[in-house]
């Protein structure tokens, strides 16, 4: 009988927060991480061929939504893929293959499998490494059965590259060891995710986590006082009502006229941003069809400095998925079945992984402090009057790191009142 192999991934989100503050010890990282001569598989590159992780994004993205298509989404990621990366530490043959595969990553060779280690040890090491605008905390542990013996390598490996922490669970008491492992996910998502595993199996015999917690504030705060409530049209025939922030402010913003929506970016303090995207009326589809790698690298070079009257609705928006199943539509099947080849874990193939699963947390408002260094307006460009865009109707956004080139979060508030 197989044993079993839980793999669960969580994130915790909290954006648009005053008093972020740099809690944990930070590595001593600097930005030659970054720049030390290997290339960082995981950034989305618009300039030259880089890998496909970057496609990896929307991939998940329209798999998700194939199964919600009028509901909330809203995923992390860099904390599934780093889960999964972690994972494949101890995999081999096709089920390394098909791990990889589905991230985006190709052409395994010895090399290009330490490549890709290496990519997601330099965007962990950095993205913990934020300055005291923001605070980044991202993570992963392992939950072993008592005496259960891991391979050395897997071991030396999930550390160096993922700095895992290790714990010993008493699987034979399944209450016990699901009470241990969501008490570790509500410390280290701040209460966040106070009930990560719902269940476990008595023949269990590893547990890997990933957790991610995001709290920054915006470069520009939004006045409470002039938050005002307003409809928010879920559909052409329905509407609800919502605190909607507004801000008159100089934002990078663009319209695409071939995908018929409106685009803008909505800086954090530090390197983080949102960008929002915001379809025309019935045009949701035709830009989710359309999202990839290319056209987010389109927006990024056709954005413009503009004059804009932004009206965003406050919201608190959560997400829970089943990654197995989301996982095996996108050709990532072998792990899951009795076929999977997990003997770098255990020296043996009597692993598969049972459950993946994945929850998310997202806050809205208007909270954040005036940056020291206030956007500049960039000399040549004409800053037309201000123009109004108004999110009253179902918007994508994407959270992402300029420095690492790499999205933490990505969703779509359909009904920003729902939770």
């Amino acid at each position: 009988m197989k044993c079993l192999l839980c793999l669960c991934l969580l994130l915790a989100v909290l954006c648009a927060v005053t008093h972020c503050r740099h809690e944990d010890v930070c590595h001593e990282v600097n930005n030659t991480n970054l720049q030390d001569g290997t290339e960082n598989l995981l950034t989305h590159k618009c300039d030259k061929q880089g890998s496909n992780y970057a496609d990896f994004v929307f991939r998940f993205y329209k798999q998700a939504i194939s199964k919600e298509a009028d509901e909330n989404v809203f995923f992390s990621p860099m904390s599934i893929s780093t889960a999964f990366a972690m994972l494949a530490v101890g995999a081999k043959s096709t089920t390394l293959s098909q791990i990889f595969g589905g991230l985006g990553f190709d052409n395994l060779t010895e090399a290009r499998v330490g490549d890709i280690h290496n990519s997601f040890h330099k965007v962990l090491s950095v993205m913990n490494c934020a300055d005291a605008n923001i605070t980044v905390n991202i993570g992963n542990a392992i939950f072993t059965a008592t005496g259960y013996e891991l391979q050395e390598s897997f071991l030396q490996n999930t550390k160096q590259f993922y700095d895992a922490e290790f714990f010993s669970s008493d699987f034979h008491e399944p209450e016990e060891a699901k009470k241990q492992i969501n008490k570790y996910v509500e410390e280290k998502t701040k209460g966040k995710i106070p009930e990560l595993v719902g269940h476990l199996d008595p023949s269990t015999v590893l547990v890997l986590v990933n957790y991610i917690y995001f709290k920054a504030a915006w470069e520009k705060s939004f006045d409470p006082l002039r938050t005002y409530e307003d409809d928010f049209f879920v559909n052409t025939n329905a509407s609800v009502r919502v605190n909607m922030m507004q801000r008159d402010s100089i934002f990078n913003a663009y319209y695409d006229q071939d995908l018929s929506c409106k685009v803008i970016e909505l800086p954090y303090q530090g390197t983080a941003r949102a960008l929002l995207i915001l379809p025309d009326d019935g045009k949701m589809k035709q830009v989710e069809d359309a999202l990839s790698k290319e056209t987010l690298c389109k927006w990024d070079n056709k954005l413009m400095t503009r004059r804009l009257n932004l009206h965003l609705p406050k919201f608190s928006i959560s997400g829970s998925y089943d990654v197995k199943n989301l996982f095996k539509n996108m050709g990532i099947t072998e792990v899951f079945s009795s076929n999977a080849d997990l003997s770098g874990i255990s020296g043996s193939r009597n692993l598969q992984v049972s459950e993946a699963i994945h929850k998310a947390l997202l806050e809205v408002d208007e909270a954040g402090t005036e940056a020291a260094g206030a956007t500049a307006i960039i000399l040549n460009r004409v800053l037309f009057p201000s123009d109004t865009i108004k999110f009253n109707r179902p918007f994508i956004i994407l959270i992402s790191d300029k420095q690492t080139g790499t999205t933490f979060f990505m969703g779509k508030i359909v009904d920003p009142t729902k939770k």
